[in-house]
């Protein structure tokens, strides 16, 4: 879900609100694709034929055809025609994109990392040059009661305009990243412990502050928070807010791999992050340094390698014997995990693989057939608090969201 003042804001928020791996309705792969294609696939409503419908303005398919094409209203065809049209001024203007240009941009939407890419910058490096620049947006609160009466609801969304109605308290403020679009397998649990943490940081005498745009969750309730910010949990959106709030600090461990995912750049533009921080994440994440850790504690692990390309892939899996574990690397919900026993699996998975998490390894290590334990540990930085240890009834490998648990386990030994 996105809230911005104009449908074109709104609908360019939301598509890099998915986390499809595309921050604006455009995918490499349908450059490729003949037009008469794309007429044709267009007539069955998918996820993908937003991205379809793109491809097909840029060659300047008319309206009145993809209309009929697909019944879609023409007044999200013209809308969507506006969109393609300023992308033809931000290339025409290239590295050269004036103020005036970059601020019509961002009003209709358009992403940070989107503009870099014309302008040869990272997300971060645009964010910083509209900071200098003064191009930064307001926020504006969402009226939850139809104008009947005036009521300050902490309720809040950005765009690009002139006056702010979110009053910045001179409270101890601590911003919580909440976990964007739940997948199933990686769920509820995250949207508890943000909820838990907003509770918690109150109690402490902090505002809470939430950043989330998934409307089927208690974080996004306004009521529960000190205020909520409905916004995309990319580096940009969130850095707009802690720009505005300045908190005491932020918690990206809790939202899951959406929040994670934002720790390195926050690291980079010296946000203080509290709980995890950027090194703890990396050593949860980064396999080789997980490695290194479990050495470094003597605790033994399956044998295993990260692979970048098929050719290796096959040669590692053939070196630890089949049946293998594969899954792609910083991925969290058990996205895209399997068990492998054959040449023939394993080259069919891997393109899919390195789809799922793109630049990134997949990790292959022999399977082991075993039980599977799951254990929850709270640490305050000396001692350690283990709640509880539930047992899986699947075999290993099935991932702990796709697996029935139970507590207390049934027939582990004391040991």
């Amino acid at each position: 879900m996105s809230i911005g003042r104009t449908f074109e804001e709104s609908f360019l928020k939301s598509i890099r609100s998915l986390e499809v791996g595309a921050d604006h309705p455009e995918k490499a792969k349908f450059k490729n694709v003949s037009t008469e294609e794309l007429m044709k696939a267009i007539k069955t409503p998918t996820d993908e034929r937003i991205f379809e419908i793109f491809e097909l303005l840029r060659r300047d398919v008319p309206l009145k055809k993809i209309y009929f094409a697909t019944m879609i209203d023409e007044w999200f065809l013209v809308k969507f025609k506006k969109i393609v049209e300023m992308e033809r001024k931000l290339k025409a203007a290239g590295k050269n994109i004036d103020d005036e240009l970059l601020l019509d941009a961002k009003r209709m939407g358009f992403a940070d990392s989107y503009l870099g890419r014309i302008m040869g910058l990272k997300d971060t490096e645009v964010f910083l040059l509209r900071k200098k620049k003064g191009i930064m947006p307001v926020y504006k609160m969402i009226d939850t009661c139809a104008s009947e009466f005036d009521a300050y609801v902490p309720y809040f969304y950005s765009t690009y305009e002139h006056k702010n109605e979110s009053i910045v308290s001179k409270n101890k403020k601590v911003i919580v990243l909440g976990s964007g679009p739940i997948r199933i397998g990686q769920g509820v649990e995250f949207d508890y412990s943000t909820v838990h943490a907003i509770w918690a940081l109150k109690e402490l005498g902090y505002d809470a502050i939430v950043i989330n745009n998934n409307p089927e969750t208690v974080s996004t309730d306004y009521l529960v928070s000190d205020k909520l910010y409905f916004e995309p949990l990319t580096i940009e959106d969130v850095m707009n807010i802690i720009t505005l709030e300045n908190p005491d600090g932020v918690i990206v461990e809790l939202g899951g791999q959406t929040a994670i995912n934002l720790a390195d750049k926050l690291d980079e533009l010296g946000v203080k992050m509290m709980g995890s921080d950027k090194q703890a994440i990396d050593n949860a994440e980064n396999r080789k340094l997980f490695e290194e850790l479990l050495i470094k504690l003597g605790i033994p692990q399956p044998k295993g390698l990260t692979v970048m390309d098929e050719k290796n892939g096959v040669r590692v899996a053939n070196e630890l014997g089949y049946p293998v574990l594969v899954r792609p690397s910083f991925v969290l919900g058990g996205r895209a995990m399997q068990i492998v026993h054959s040449d023939e699996q394993l080259l069919a998975y891997l393109g899919n693989a390195f789809l799922a998490s793109p630049g990134q390894p997949v990790l292959i290590d022999k399977y082991i057939m075993g039980r599977e334990s799951e254990v929850d540990a709270v640490c305050d930085g000396h001692d350690v608090f283990i709640p509880g240890i539930m047992q899986h009834i699947e075999g290993t490998g099935v991932h702990s969201g796709d697996s029935i648990s139970v507590y207390p386990s049934m027939n582990f030994s004391q040991k």
